[in-house]
């Protein structure tokens, strides 16, 4: 590639992306902004119809090369007939966004119980649900070790690659509790130990990762958002949100896919390691 030939610097073109999560909210939004890119991308996710609907969507909007391939990244096999279906279309994978993650909801209580209370109750780190602690470690951190450790090891094998962990700003700092109380002083509910916890392991891999692959071509960072916009979020929520952050709003859901592309391209070719945060200033705070 010659100097200054920045727009080449950040194709996709030739490129096999595995998003996996691709069915939730950013999760649709990267494999997007890859196939947009240039790439060919496989969407992954355990919800056979939502990553099929996105690969779908895709192709409607001119992206033909994306696929649709269900996987549990918490399961050995499943990873490894993801990895043997993605080979065999594209035989070779180039980038993995390990997007699939838990991140605490307590919905499900606000329409059944006191109002809301039980949400409050059970998010409380003193009455925090050990199921719940133990799913989310398993998806947000053995499910990225497991995706790392079987696909990634294709990256290896051709010494080329880019692997890209979401984490969060989260992983980075403690939760602002005071942002989900409402404004008669009651709890919405507590944001839990379990999500920050996975998330700042995610870093931490990230890390480790990145130096022991060092030497074969595979590059392995962190991309760290902020709040996300989305349908059902309480508007005191929203709005404190956007009081906790310099830009003053939480991120647009499609706010995240150029720092995205820049991972997995060329264009980030000198960087392992690190963590990009994309935050609205949040963490300068």
């Amino acid at each position: 590639m010659s100097d200054g030939d920045a727009a080449a610097m950040f194709s996709l073109a030739g490129r096999v992306a595995v998003v996996t999560g691709a069915a939730g909210l950013l999760g649709r939004q990267h494999c997007r902004a890859l196939a947009e890119a240039g790439a060919t991308v496989i969407a992954t996710d355990s919800d056979a119809a939502g990553c099929a609907a996105v690969a779908a969507d895709l192709r409607q909007r001119g992206c033909t090369s994306t696929h649709a391939i269900p996987a549990d990244i918490t399961v050995l096999d499943s990873l490894v007939r993801l990895r043997d279906a993605a080979l065999a279309i594209g035989d070779h994978i180039d980038v993995l966004v390990n997007n699939a993650a838990i991140n605490d909801r307590f919905d499900e209580y606000d329409e059944h119980d006191d109002d809301g209370k039980q949400a409050a109750r059970l998010s409380r780190f003193e009455h925090y649900p050990l199921d719940r602690w133990r799913q989310a470690l398993d998806v947000n951190v053995t499910g990225t070790f497991l995706c790392c450790q079987v696909l990634g090891s294709e990256m290896v094998r051709q010494h080329r690659g880019s692997i890209i962990n979401v984490a969060s700003t989260y992983g980075m700092v403690g939760p602002d509790q005071r942002i989900y109380r409402r404004a008669d002083g009651t709890q919405s509910f507590w944001k839990s130990a379990a999500y920050p916890t996975s998330k700042g392991a995610v870093l931490s891999f990230t890390r480790f990762l990145a130096t022991y692959w060092s030497d074969r071509g595979v590059r392995v960072n962190s991309l760290s958002p902020g709040g996300v916009a989305q349908a059902g979020q309480e508007p005191f929520f929203v709005e404190q949100y956007a009081r906790r952050t310099p830009i003053g709003r939480m991120a647009r859901p499609d706010e995240l896919r150029g720092a995205l592309v820049f991972l997995a391209s060329e264009a980030s070719s000198y960087m392992t390691g690190a963590n990009l945060v994309i935050d609205g200033g949040w963490t300068a705070w």
